[in-house]
């Protein structure tokens, strides 16, 4: 099995700490693959950097997901989710969806704690998109940004950690980690804190292999099914062979 993984933004750093959060979790024979954007935002931390970095995961997905069995998506916005899933003939798993739907096994209602605060409206309208809201105590965030964080990781998983346990004191009873700068941190987090600690670079890893698993067809009608052929212009030929209709 081959699993592409696909950070969009463009800190190769976030892609290798991605890539090895996933092989640990991999079964044996499975494959990870790992590529970063070639333009535009450095780190996804915004709703315009999200919206300039949907158009390079779809670049990125056409250009090396042929000969793949699914992919994963690297960046904790899911970016590109929807519109993967809807040209791309193999499952498409985003990272915080598939953290959240793990945690929602785990007990009652998670919390999600993440990196910049003016980014906790995002992750909890993506929350509500996934309809999930009643499930979630809340977001909370550090000040520190996914940049900032990476350079001292220590003291973000410190804060993160007391994030957690004001959350877990109100009823949390599993913490999301959001954010793909921290896979691999889960176990400096779940050190700190008594309930399950989930990542979505992990979840989303056994998530893939088993939908490649299961062998579902895709869907063949309703919106996720191939648009059919549509005529684009100024993307890179593998995207547009991807609007080109399928059997």
């Amino acid at each position: 099995m081959k699993i592409l993984l696909i950070n969009g933004n463009m800190t190769q750093a976030i892609t290798d700490g991605c890539v090895n959060a996933a092989r640990e979790v991999a079964a044996a024979g499975t494959e990870v693959i790992g590529v970063t954007g070639t333009f535009g935002p450095q780190v996804i931390g915004s709703r315009s950097e999200n919206a300039l970095a949907q158009h390079g995961m779809l670049e990125l997905a056409a250009s090396h997901s042929p000969g793949c069995d699914a992919v994963l998506i690297a960046v904790s916005m899911d970016t590109g989710l929807s519109a993967l899933r809807e040209l791309l003939p193999i499952p498409v798993v985003g990272m915080t969806e598939a953290a959240a739907l793990t945690a929602c096994t785990l007990g009652g209602r998670f919390s999600v704690v993440t990196f910049g605060r003016r980014n906790v409206p995002t992750y909890s309208e993506l929350i509500a998109g996934y309809g999930l809201s009643s499930r979630c105590i809340g977001v909370e965030a550090i000040d520190a940004g996914p940049a900032a964080a990476l350079s001292d990781p220590d003291s973000a998983v410190a804060a993160l950690a007391g994030l957690a346990e004001a959350a877990i004191d109100r009823g949390a009873e599993s913490i999301l980690l959001a954010g793909a700068v921290a896979a691999g941190w889960q176990r400096g987090l779940q050190a700190k804190v008594p309930v399950p600690v989930v990542e979505g670079i992990r979840a989303g890893t056994l998530m893939c292999e088993s939908l490649v698993r299961l062998g579902l067809p895709r869907p063949a009608t309703g919106s996720y099914s191939s648009p059919g052929a549509r005529a684009v212009h100024g993307v890179s030929p593998a995207l547009a062979r991807l609007f080109g209709g399928r059997p």
